[in-house]
């Protein structure tokens, strides 16, 4: 793989895989829609990357005391947060439960990511079940512009949610990448 310093394993001259081997694409689209899709798919890709190969117990390792935040809790997270965008808040599904989450405990997602392997299976078929729904919806290719009402903001555009995914996303692939590199000392982009 990438070369070995004292401290973590660089990647392939600093990205995640070889060239040719990274499934992210940087087609450099025009349409503003394709734009935001090509950006969220690579997201989404990203952390995927940052989770593979790793056991369940290492998936489910807390990054730093107190935190319970894990790449297990990551996937279950965004497999909730794509579930509440897409399904709960775009396509007016509001009364569905939400994903990950209960009453009692805002942070299941994450205090519920334990080692174990079904529990690992579930997180991923969730989270590839969201995104899948999610992509199917954005195949409709919505209006931009169109303004929604989501259970806890008033208006809000489709535009607005799409770019807050694309924010959700790069926020948490960057602790992913803090979390990867205190699992096993992987790093790149």
């Amino acid at each position: 793989m990438g070369v070995m310093t004292s401290q973590h394993v660089v990647g392939y001259n600093g990205m995640w895989a070889p060239a040719g081997e990274d499934p992210r694409t940087q087609n450099s689209p025009v349409d503003e829609l394709d734009v935001i899709r090509e950006y969220l798919t690579n997201y989404r890709l990203t952390l995927g990357l940052k989770c593979e190969g790793l056991s369940p117990e290492q998936l489910a390792r807390r990054s730093v005391p107190p935190s319970t935040m894990s790449l297990l809790g990551l996937v279950r997270h965004m497999a909730r947060v794509e579930h509440n965008w897409f399904h709960r808040c775009l396509q007016g599904h509001g009364d569905v439960p939400r994903l990950f989450w209960t009453a009692e405990d805002n942070d299941v997602d994450f205090n519920e990511a334990t080692g174990d392997r079904a529990v690992v299976e579930d997180a991923f078929t969730q989270w590839r079940a969201q995104i899948a729904a999610a992509d199917a919806w954005l195949d409709g290719r919505p209006d931009l512009g169109a303004v929604i009402r989501a259970p806890w903001n008033d208006n809000v555009s489709v535009r607005d949610v799409l770019i807050h995914m694309i924010e959700e996303y790069a926020r948490h692939c960057g602790h992913a990448d803090l979390i990867r590199e205190c699992i096993d000392g992987r790093t790149g982009q």
